[in-house]
């Protein structure tokens, strides 16, 4: 990392260096770690608005699952396989499934070497379970923890390494060349100076790994951390397509602590209540999904296909139902809680036996020795460490009901990435982790985590063998330095605090939820989006902040506005487009599930015109799965003269 000089205009420091990461989760942390081993320390810096704030550090469920190629001994796998097992979800470039598969070994052992606790047994085998979308046992998991174990492995090797860090940065603006990613401008407290009261500083960088996780502040119903907000909105003003933002995932959370409650949390059965304004409570699925052992099933099988699936309301399973009558309750006025202290009557009337809960729900709870009387018993027999987990954040589940209700998870589209996982419309972004638009309509649990490794691992391949130092400051560059310090002018004694501004946000994340979450109303996304566009518009003659503080929080608030409408504009060109429900949504007024539009990608790009903000979108046909002619002596001489790293356009051509 190198200091250079100052110009008019711009306050704070400029800096440069060859590969800059944006983010300190899984992703982020990787792409340090891979591309200082591949080009030295002094060639990579890492930028953290917060080294412990990202979703891989503070999320989990009951045993958080990682995703990848099968390594028990008696379930034969292949990485073909398991690529097509991703493509036949949905919406998935065939490039990415197969790389995400042929990487997620590599990834997974390099983790195990780190140190990270993955189960084996007394023969080195690393066994596996069935996860949702999964038909091959590749799931693993070292208990509910298992990314933030991630995140402090890769972290203790990044430090060893020596890689430079810039923690409490916030990167607002993402500077570019030539249709190049060429840098960032951060907003950092410890910057500021009477002459820099914004406390600016710019990064100039040959290379940008963007790994800054999912838009979980466009909600208010959400099981991101509170400290995970939202950063997609500067790449997309800086020109970086998107893909496949219809796609998000939802399923059923605690509020107080926020945490997935799938896996051993359903399966222990625990009962559904509902309590109103007089505080009564009383169990609603039985009323909602018939009474007997109907909704047993559905709610145990709700634990392995926890997220919202519109395939399975009124099929077998019928899980999916479970989250409309939560959702349903909530809407009535009421509070929804799991009970882990009594069981559901039908338990108590007819005992915890096969006919009453299901050959699938008791084989599984015997072959667990998990038989206990109360569900919270069964839950310790099972997993312990789930029950400690609520312990630990002040909620004991042997004392008090767990508030729910259903929230936001996981975007499953983001940023566009070709197969080395960058940008084809702005060329030296590389968006990885949660923020890269890798996954379509559905995907197995876990296989973000996978994703964080390998995407980021490619990442830093192909930015070690170009090699771009970081450009000169340039007239360009200059000009758009100049247009970041403007950003001091949001600051006013007048202006809002950062109590008003993260109430602003909390209520346009309820607007986004009644419309727009996983049941989506056409024409109240129309109208959203509209106003969303005029709110960007005005966004610098109305807003104001009253301090640095609550100057990073608008910031944040403005990046939430633009991503939002980049995912609001997608879902109102789908629909438009006579797309119905599918995924983990449901669309008001579409019957049935669609068919039409799995073999396509929806790409989504952001124009501003005359200071007006607009999207553009396209339905784009999913790349196949590549075939090559993998003969050793052709492999083995592209990969010694970097020919390997040929477009995309070339492996087409290859088809």
């Amino acid at each position: 990392m190198k200091t250079c000089g100052g110009i008019a205009g711009f306050p704070g420091r400029i800096l440069s260096v060859p590969a800059l990461v944006v983010g300190s989760g899984a992703a982020g942390l990787n792409a340090a770690l891979s591309l200082a081993r591949s080009m030295g320390r002094a060639s990579v810096l890492l930028v953290t608005e917060g080294m412990n704030m990202g979703t891989s550090r503070n999320t989990g469920s009951d045993k958080q699952t990682y995703y990848k190629q099968a390594t028990g001994a008696d379930f034969p796998d292949s990485a073909r396989a398991m690529a097509e097992d991703y493509f036949a979800c949905g919406s998935m470039h065939g490039d990415l499934a197969l790389t995400e598969s042929l990487g997620s070994l590599r990834g997974f052992f390099r983790l195990v070497s780190l140190g990270v606790p993955f189960p084996a047994d007394r023969w080195g085998e690393y066994t596996g379970y069935r996860t949702d979308h999964d038909p091959k046992s590749r799931a693993t998991s070292c208990g509910p923890l298992t990314s933030k174990k991630m995140t402090e492995a890769l972290e203790a090797a990044v430090r060893r390494e020596g890689v430079p860090i810039l923690d409490g940065y916030r990167a607002v603006t993402v500077l570019t060349e030539k249709g190049r990613a060429a840098g960032i401008v951060c907003a950092a407290e410890n910057e500021i100076t009477p002459d820099n009261p914004a406390g600016l500083v710019a990064i100039l960088s040959g290379a940008l790994v963007w790994a800054t996780g999912g838009p979980s502040s466009v909600y208010a119903a959400s099981v991101y951390p509170e400290s995970q907000t939202c950063a997609l909105g500067a790449p997309l003003l800086a020109g970086a397509s998107a893909s496949n933002l219809t796609e998000s995932q939802y399923g059923i959370a605690s509020v107080a602590f926020r945490w997935n409650l799938s896996g051993s949390y359903q399966q222990v059965l625990p009962r559904y209540i509902s309590t109103g304004t007089d505080g009564e409570a009383r169990e609603f699925l039985p009323d909602a999904l018939g009474d007997g052992p109907v909704s047993l099933r559905a709610q145990f099988c709700k634990g392995y296909e926890w997220p919202f699936d519109p395939s399975k309301i009124g099929a077998r399973s019928r899980s999916s139902e479970v989250d409309i009558a939560v959702f349903r309750e909530i809407q009535s006025g009421r509070r929804v809680f799991l009970d882990f202290r009594a069981n559901p009557a039908l338990i108590e009337r007819e005992g915890l036996t096969a006919p009453t809960i299901g050959e699938e729900a008791y084989e599984y709870l015997e072959k667990s020795h998990a038989l206990g009387d109360t569900p919270v018993k069964r839950l310790r027999q099972m997993n312990e460490k789930a029950y400690r987990l609520y312990l630990d954040h002040g909620i004991d589940l042997e004392r008090e009901p767990l508030e729910i209700h259903v929230a936001a998870q996981h975007l499953n589209g983001g940023l566009t990435c070709d197969a080395w996982y960058e940008s084809p419309t702005l060329c030296g972004l590389y968006p990885v982790g949660e923020c890269g638009g890798v996954f379509g309509i559905r995907r197995p649990g876990g296989s973000a985590l996978n994703s964080t490794q390998v995407g980021s691992t490619r990442a830093a391949e192909k930015i070690a063998q170009e090699g771009r130092p970081a450009p000169a400051l340039s007239d360009a560059l200059a000009s758009q330095l100049i247009d970041a310090a403007k950003i001091a002018s949001l600051l006013s004694p007048d202006g809002a605090d950062t109590a008003e501004i993260l109430e602003a946000r909390r209520r346009e994340g309820l607007r986004h939820d009644a419309c727009a979450a996983f049941l989506r109303s056409p024409e109240k996304v129309k109208d959203l989006l509209r106003d969303t566009a005029r709110q960007i518009d005005r966004f610098t003659d109305e807003e104001r902040a009253k301090d640095f503080r609550a100057l990073v929080e608008l910031l944040i608030h403005r990046d939430t506005l633009v991503t939002r409408m980049a995912m609001l504009s997608a879902i109102d060109a789908y629909i438009a487009d006579g797309g119905r429900s599918r995924g983990s949504f449901l669309i008001e007024g579409a019957d049935g599930l669609d068919t039409a539009h799995a073999s396509s990608v929806l790409e989504t790009r952001i124009r501003i015109k005359d200071g007006h903000i607009s999207a553009e979108n396209e339905f784009v046909p999913v790349r196949p799965i590549p075939r090559a002619d993998n003969w050793f002596e052709t492999v083995y001489n592209a990969f010694d003269t970097g020919e390997r790293f040929g477009s995309p356009a070339d492996d087409a051509q290859k088809q």
